[in-house]
């Protein structure tokens, strides 16, 4: 996990220890995070402002030859709300929020029982990444069409391998609107995501904002 370090004068420093206050690193991870849960729940009431009327409808296909999965004529770059259908997030009925960057409707489609191949580039509201295996996009950049098949993956990124039961609620549903070779955008509130409990490193109450391109189905 990345971290972002800033430097204090020394003389703060030593002034806060002999005080017996908390260490800087503490201070400046407080200040940045705080009022945490108001900021993601304002962040996430922006999508939802963004995404308007704007919305995934689940088709439930029984097989990967079905082609009507509710995203047929969605617009590249436009946001749109999914709902999380599967029970397992809290707070009652929940959305999640993605776009669609680069289409491949020849791909295969992804069912709930794969496995799948992806890179992805997790980041929270304030851009610091908590994880991923290429240099993707953030939570807050703003991306107009022709940055769509920007910042790839080099040949120097492995993907990584996830079973769609496997993961958090909120990305469960998108993959499943997804089609190998597609890169999408996602932003899943804590209620889809990791909850009110810090988790890993990750802060309660955070949106988690993923850039995601769909390598494979693993078939092995």
């Amino acid at each position: 996990m990345r971290r972002l370090m800033t430097f204090f004068r020394l003389p703060l420093c030593l002034a806060a220890c002999a005080l017996g206050l908390a260490s800087c690193d503490e201070t400046q991870e407080a200040s940045a995070y705080d009022n945490w849960q108001a900021r993601n729940e304002a962040f996430v009431d922006s999508l939802r402002t963004v995404a308007g009327d704007n919305f995934l409808t689940w088709q439930n296909p029984p097989t990967r030859a079905i082609t009507d999965i509710g995203t047929d004529g969605m617009e590249l770059g436009k946001l749109y709300a999914l709902l999380v259908q599967d029970g397992g997030n809290t707070g009652g009925q929940q959305y999640v929020y993605c776009k669609k960057l680069v289409d491949n409707p020849d791909g295969e489609r992804v069912l709930y029982t794969d496995q799948v191949s992806i890179y992805y580039y997790g980041t929270l509201i304030n851009n610091v990444s908590f994880d991923g295996n290429f240099d993707g996009w953030g939570a807050t950049d703003v991306l107009e069409p022709e940055d769509f098949t920007g910042r790839w993956y080099t040949d120097f990124d492995q993907p990584a391998t996830f079973t769609l039961t496997g993961i958090v609620s909120g990305f469960t549903w998108v993959l499943q609107h997804c089609r190998t070779g597609e890169r999408w955008m996602v932003y899943i509130p804590w209620q889809s995501g990791y909850g009110s409990s810090d988790s890993n490193g990750i802060p309660g109450y955070s949106t988690l904002a993923f850039d995601f391109i769909v390598d494979s189905i693993v078939t092995e």
